[in-house]
């Protein structure tokens, strides 16, 4: 459930193309990213969480800024993964947060450890708005596949684990959500693959039979209503993974309780977007849904 290095390098350039030729050799030359890595955000399960920061250069100003959540079916893939977005967005006038979460493990680490982590992540961003230039009020999050679930979460749900009182007054909740490919409701049976049900498995640590309340709790969908943040959803027709009807349930829910959304499918693209003209139409989706949202 993760996207490859080179689609996300392809996603680069492309998110770059609404800038003219001039602008972006300026842009590249006084505001190229300043990125700090490993930045703790807080420990849990006896794991320290790390999370990567792309600010943008020249002058410090306070601006937005969009967490980004990385697949790997919950239990793969790394914030490096997201290194491409976060630049590109720095560049953009974003700061970006590209976040590591505990991965379920045959042993451990099931759910709500990944949403626990990612809205903790948020919170910490808020907590620490005037370290990294950061409008507290305005930020967003993208997220692909089990990272689109994580943050259809975020746009849906409010904080689950208040237990650290450090982060008390902080709000998980997100200004606006790029979904891409995510899993929204894992009530429904089926069409489901193999892969899809050993993944689901392993993330959840039990069947929909044994754990029905469990299942409920950790869709998106559950959540949905009037108080939803404005989204973007994005998946492929054939994507054999994520049954787009997966997307298509939170599109019609959130219509349903009145909440902005869009909903773009891109016509026989899997699970991941190979094609380059699908990649330019999702970057510039993308980045328009962001300025609208969280550039006052």
């Amino acid at each position: 459930m993760s996207l490859s290095r080179r689609r996300l390098l392809i996603w680069l350039c492309l998110l770059l193309v609404p800038v003219s030729l001039g602008a972006l050799r300026g842009s590249a030359q006084q505001n190229g990213a300043q990125v700090e890595n490993d930045v703790s955000y807080g420990e849990a399960g006896g794991q320290k969480l790390l999370l990567d920061v792309y600010r943008p250069g020249g002058e410090a100003k306070t601006r937005p800024a969009v967490i980004l959540v990385h697949g790997g079916g919950w239990s793969g893939g790394d914030k490096r993964d997201f290194e491409p977005y976060g630049r590109a967005l720095a560049r953009q006038g974003y700061v970006a947060f590209s976040v590591n979460y505990r991965l379920a493990t045959k042993e451990g680490n099931k759910y709500p450890a990944q949403i626990d982590d990612v809205q903790r992540a948020v919170r910490w961003i808020r907590a620490h708005a005037d370290t990294y230039g950061v409008d507290p009020n305005h930020i967003g999050a993208l997220g692909a596949s089990a990272g689109g679930h994580l943050v259809a979460l975020l746009g849906t749900r409010d904080t689950r684990d208040n237990s650290d009182p450090a982060l008390a007054k902080y709000s998980s909740r997100v200004q606006c959500v790029v979904d891409m490919f995510g899993p929204t409701d894992f009530t429904v049976q089926g069409p489901l693959s193999e892969q899809a049900m050993a993944i689901l498995y392993n993330f959840i640590g039990k069947t929909p039979q044994e754990a029905p309340a469990v299942y409920r709790e950790a869709s998106p969908i559950t959540y949905v209503d009037k108080n939803s943040a404005p989204f973007a959803i994005f998946h492929g027709t054939a994507d054999p993974l994520v049954p787009i009807g997966q997307s298509q349930r939170l599109y019609d829910a959130l219509q349903k309780a009145g909440v902005e959304s869009s909903f773009t499918k891109f016509e026989g693209e899997g699970h991941g977007f190979q094609r380059p003209e699908t990649n330019r139409q999702f970057a510039l989706e993308a980045l328009t849904f962001f300025n609208r949202h969280l550039k006052p």
